[in-house]
Parts: C-alpha cells; structure tokens; sequence
C-alpha cells in the first residue's frame, strides 16, 4: 500500500463528513464520490446516488468480486459535542457523522479498489459500489443496481467489524399481527376480549425456541415491540394490534420462519416484507480462508446491513467498531484505515491474483 493511497482515503472521507448525506438525501456525497474516482482515471456509472466503477482491465469471461460500503448516514444524535458535519482530528480520532458507520470502510475499500484498478491477470473483476439507503434498507440502494454489477460471485460488504470477520449476518422480518375478538360492554359478559386472544400468541412469541439453531447466530430471535387496542375503559375491544421483530439466522429463510409461526399462532400474521434475508459464508471459502490466514477472528453478526439484499456469499468486514455506530461523537481512529487499507489488500491478494 503506497502513501498516496491512505492520504487520499483519509482526505475523501473528511469530505464525505463534511456534506450532509442522511438516507435519500445523499446526491452530494455520490457526487464526491464520482469526481473522486474521475480524477483518478475511473469511468463511473451512477444510478439514483449509487456510484460503481468496474477495474480497468475487466473481462466479462470472469467472475467478479463486489466491494460495496453505503455513503449514507443516519441524523445526528442530539448529544453531539461537535459539529457532525464539521471533520474534526483529535488525538488520532476522526470525529464526524458517518465517520466510523461507514465512511471508513467505504474510503477504504475505495482504496483497494484502486490499488487493484489497473493490474492485469487479475482471476476475478471487480466492481466497486458506492451504494445509498442502507441506513433505512430502502429500494434504491444496492438492491438498485445490483443487476448492473456482472456475474458477481461474491462480496465484501464494507462495515465496521475491527477487520474481523462477519461471516453470517440476522436478517429481519416485521410482523404486523391482529387478534380478533367481539366488542362488548365491560360491565357486562359481553364480548370475547381480544387483548386477552392476544396474549396467548404473544406468550408464545416469548418463549418458543425454533428447532435449528446457527453455530455463529444462535437460535432465532423474536421480540413483541408494540401493542395498541381498546378506545375506552368501558368497551370490550374486538381488535388488538401487535408488532414483531424477528431476528433470522442463516438456519432458516423467512419463508420457513412465517410458516413456522402462522402454524402456530391464531392472530392473523402479515409480514411487512421478506427482503432482509439472512446471509452467511463457507468457512472453507478462499476469501474466508485468507482472513483466518491473516488472524482475524470469524463471528456472527447480530445487526443488519446492505448483505441481507446480497443472494451470493458475501463477507462483513471492515475498519472501525460497530459499538460506535449511531452514537452522538462517533468517531473512526485514524490509524484504523490505515490498518483496513492494508488488511483489504492483504486479504484480495491470494484469492484473485495469479
């Protein structure tokens, strides 16, 4: 890794946190972006705020790896000390909005793009996306422009994992669920309470235990979030809403997991979508492999990320902490991209060079 590589990823990611770029909103980051990547010889294809470059030698007869991190962030915390938007240097900290989550990892990758750019006899392209939404899982992000990329083969997903290795991800589904019952005067024994049909299926959300297990992800998570029934204290209420995350593991698709539940529940069950699906890797995979090579540790990861839109193997990796995520003075060590920089090309390396 030359220098001139880490300078210029530290001094794009400090004009990243200087544009405001909230989900939806981040025309001027991919802008940055696309000139960054301009001046330094790359032809770009952007769609929407989605920014993707192919290497310059890029053959259709190989597969390809993708390299995608988002430019999005979420709003500031209201506890900042500094200006989000401000790229302020303290004590080997960068501090800014978007700074660890995940600014870092995109520079980064964007780093190892280019040191990648222009070699020949390369085993595998690869594409570079800088990708919009992943902070609200929305439409036009990578699931995008996802069919522009090529035979993708697959991912590493820029997040901050401290170089370590993601190699299975939770999905998510939501539920919207309704017990019905019969209205009725409460004075009276009137009416069947559907609070009460509720709490049985809410019971059960609680303590049912799905038979496979994930040897990284554990077993599948369910959790009631919101309730609401009833308009007055004198009416028996012949509806109750509730809501349910459910945390997926790669031992299940949320297919399987709907069925399971329905089976089981009387409340009628709506899931608000089936796209964030679990993902996961080989440990035996050549890129797995090369990272247990370089030390890192595998693990599972509890949060989602744009690898719920990915159907290939796709690896969660990069600079920075997970635990500095959505936090008021998040902040990435200056130090870490340096290290992800280097790691990122480590890693490449053996698995798409001759």
């Amino acid at each position: 890794m030359t220098n001139t590589l880490y300078q210029d990823a530290l001094n794009l990611l400090q004009q990243l946190i200087s544009i405001q770029s909230f989900s939806r909103e981040e025309s001027g980051t991919a802008e940055a972006i696309a000139q960054f990547l301009q001046a330094r010889g790359v032809e770009i294809h952007r769609r929407e705020n989605n920014v993707w470059a192919f290497n310059k030698h890029y053959n259709p007869a190989l597969p390809t790896v993708l390299l995608n991190s988002h430019h999005d962030t979420v709003k500031p915390h209201p506890s900042w000390t500094f200006d989000p938007f401000t790229p302020t240097v303290q004590d080997g900290k960068l501090y800014g909005l978007g700074s660890n989550d995940a600014g870092g990892c995109l520079v980064s990758l964007i780093a190892t793009f280019l040191h990648f750019y222009d070699r020949t006899y390369l085993t595998y392209n690869l594409v570079l996306a800088a990708t919009a939404e992943e902070e609200i899982s929305g439409r036009n992000g990578i699931e995008l422009v996802y069919p522009e990329l090529g035979n993708v083969k697959f991912a590493i997903v820029g997040e901050p994992t401290q170089m370590h290795l993601a190699v299975a991800e939770k999905g998510l589904m939501v539920l919207d669920c309704v017990a019905h019952g019969q209205g009725g005067h409460a004075a009276r024994e009137e009416g069947v309470n559907a609070i009460y049909e509720a709490l049985t299926d809410i019971e059960w959300f609680r303590t049912y235990r799905f038979p496979k297990e994930s040897s990284f992800l554990g077993p599948v998570k369910m959790s009631v979030t919101v309730i609401q029934a009833g308009s007055q204290h004198n009416v028996v209420p012949d509806q109750c809403k509730f809501t349910v995350d459910v945390r997926i593991t790669d031992a299940y698709q949320p297919e399987e997991v709907l069925s399971i539940i329905k089976g089981h529940v009387k409340s009628e069950v709506t899931p608000r979508s089936t796209r964030l699906r679990p993902s996961s890797i080989d440990r035996e995979h050549p890129i797995v492999q090369s990272g247990i090579r370089l030390g890192r540790n595998l693990y599972g990861s509890p949060t989602t990320s744009d690898q719920a839109l990915l159907n290939i193997p796709s690896l969660k990796i990069g600079p920075g902490d997970s635990a500095r995520s959505h936090t008021a003075n998040e902040f990435v060590y200056i130090s870490e991209l340096e290290e992800g920089i280097a790691l990122y090309i480590q890693l490449l390396t053996p698995v798409i060079t001759a």
